[in-house]
């Protein structure tokens, strides 16, 4: 996190350069470059110009995005950083912007592919005039913003069933602890494990949301996978514990069966209910 004074452009180049500089020079892949009211997050690894590095930009001062405000901020939280939020995030980001600089390119240069195609979906067109008609238009390619969470996805599946597995997407990964405690799918203190590389972990998951190993409480499942792994394998240098999702480390038993479920499995049950018990 780079920290200008709040009177200083952002857009000045040697600002972002001098962020993505020392992001490179520690290894670190996500930064932000901030003057107290706008907040820049940028891609420090990825293989495009400094430019096209910026992810996302807000300002908190700006009230009509206060909603789109809040959901970027709080990919830089403990908790989104180790499920590695960011990442899917900027995969659609980048995705998005390369489809519409390509039909950006298809419209407005008369790609002679694009007017062959026009003359295949009409009738009685010629190229030159279809050309004309394509000056004509305006045409406008725009993506929304990718939100950090949405709604849960309603599914007629009913919540006894086991749910379809489905891609981790962002309104999965939006999905809090304290949510399926609210829901009543998750009733602490809920007894968490885990068999890892021949040692038998055990934490607990408390009424906050929080994870209790060991003697400590961590703020979310998977910092406290994280440091349960460091217990039996240590962790990297410069690092506490190695990254961990909890989503799918920790497991529960699952009461009547005593089945070991993962808890992403009450995750799933949270969306395929639509947030409902």
């Amino acid at each position: 996190m780079e920290a200008k004074a709040l009177e200083k452009d952002l857009n000045e180049r040697k600002w972002i350069s001098q962020n993505l500089s020392y992001a490179t020079v520690v290894g670190v892949e996500w930064c932000a470059l901030t003057n107290g009211d706008e907040y820049r997050l940028y891609n420090a690894h990825a293989a495009v110009d400094v430019e096209e590095k910026l992810f996302r930009t807000v300002k908190i001062s700006d009230a009509s995005r206060e909603r789109d405000t809040l959901e970027t901020l709080e990919l830089l939280s403990k908790e989104k950083m180790g499920e590695n939020l960011l990442s899917v995030l900027w995969k659609a980001h980048f995705i998005d912007r390369n489809i519409k600089r390509g039909l950006d390119d298809l419209f407005g240069n008369e790609d002679v592919r694009l007017i062959r195609l026009i003359r295949k979906k009409t009738a009685g067109l010629s190229p030159s005039e279809i050309r004309a008609s394509l000056k004509r238009a305006r045409i406008s390619i725009d993506f929304p913003v990718v939100a950090s969470a949405g709604p849960p996805a309603k599914t007629a599946n009913p919540p006894s069933k086991r749910p379809k597995k489905q891609k981790k997407g962002p309104a999965m990964l939006g999905v809090k602890v304290t949510d399926l405690i609210s829901a009543g799918l998750a009733n602490p203190p809920l007894d968490l494990e885990r068999k890892y590389k021949g040692a038998h972990l055990r934490a607990t998951l408390l009424e906050d949301g929080t994870v209790k190993f060991g003697n400590e409480r961590y703020d979310s499942l998977s910092t406290g996978a994280g440091m349960a792994r460091a217990s039996v394998v240590g962790a990297r240098p410069g690092r506490r514990y190695p990254q961990t999702n909890g989503w799918i480390f920790w497991q529960y038993r699952e009461p009547g069966t005593g089945k070991l479920r993962e808890i992403d499995y009450l995750r799933r049950r949270y969306l395929a209910s639509g947030g409902r018990t």
